[in-house]
């Protein structure tokens, strides 16, 4: 699929966001006054500032209130639904923290389950696309976790959990790349399962469906090319893995070591959530020839 920049912007920052997000309001670090303000104002402007880059890939972002009333059948409407409602509950704990130097254990309890249920929502977005076979796995929601969590974990000054949580999650991405590359052709699905004509014989492509492009073409077949997609690889796993993971276990308390690390994490997950699109082989990709 196409690597639009406003999704990647999103699925990357605002992870980071609910995930450090996650930590404050576990405890993991329990700031008062200023030191609070600066904490949860570095949150919120890397949460809801990648929810607004995303109303950017919208064909009528005017219309993006409207996502909120269909939370019963779609996850992008239960994204926004727990967004709001996790904003506003750490909203409501940091302003103890700030205004009165007051933990709200149980606000902050909540707030943080509702983050990470902000990141599952969103991963479910893609999960349950039956027509990308890369993503309609359990790596998808494990993934968009352990990323959240481990990258908030980063920001939130916790080294050697932040160093597990990335160890384990550049393990189970070798894995998902792995199993992902031969997902589309273990799903079955080709030009006959595609048309439904495949009990009258072998189907094939009379002719191109149209003589120019399209917005399935634009948004939804997208090829890179497997040394490309492999020199990306390793440069997420360098930047976005193990580099952090190097510099937390032997240089955790030096603060410009330790910024050198989040930089570099950033960088690694911006490389993961582009291959993320641009590998992901949609079924439509059938009817041009492209797969």
């Amino acid at each position: 699929m196409h690597p639009a920049s406003s999704v990647i912007i999103f699925n990357t920052f605002s992870g980071l966001g609910f995930g450090l997000l996650f930590w404050l309001g576990m405890g993991a670090l329990v700031p008062t006054g200023v030191g609070a303000f600066i904490w949860f104002a570095i949150a919120y402007v890397l949460a809801v500032g990648g929810l607004i880059a995303s109303t950017f890939h919208l064909g009528h972002p005017e219309r993006a209130l409207k996502a909120f009333s269909q939370w019963k059948t779609s996850w992008l409407s239960r994204e926004g639904v727990c967004a709001v409602f996790a904003l506003l509950v750490m909203a409501l704990y940091g302003a103890a923290l700030v205004f009165a130097d007051t933990r709200l254990t149980l606000a902050g309890f909540v707030g943080a389950i509702a983050s990470l249920g902000v990141v599952f929502t969103t991963s479910m977005i893609y999960t349950q696309m039956k027509t990308v076979p890369r993503w309609r796995h359990w790596t998808t929601p494990a993934m968009y976790l352990l990323l959240s969590v481990g990258g908030g974990a980063l920001l939130a000054n916790q080294p050697y959990i932040a160093a597990g949580l990335l160890a384990v999650a550049g393990i189970l991405q070798v894995f998902a790349w792995r199993s992902g590359d031969t997902r589309f052709a273990q799903s079955g699905t080709d030009m006959a399962t595609a048309t439904g004509l495949g009990h009258i014989g072998k189907v094939r492509a009379f002719e191109p469906p149209h003589t120019g492009t399209n917005y399935l073409m634009r948004e939804f077949i997208h090829q890179v090319g497997r040394k490309h997609a492999y020199r990306l690889r390793i440069i997420t796993l360098g930047l976005g893995f193990a580099l952090p993971v190097l510099l937390l276990v032997f240089f955790f308390d030096n603060h410009i070591i330790a910024a050198i690390a989040i930089l570099s994490h950033i960088a690694g997950v911006l490389a993961l959530r582009w291959l993320f699109f641009a590998q992901a082989e949609h079924v439509v990709g059938l009817y041009y020839g492209k797969r």
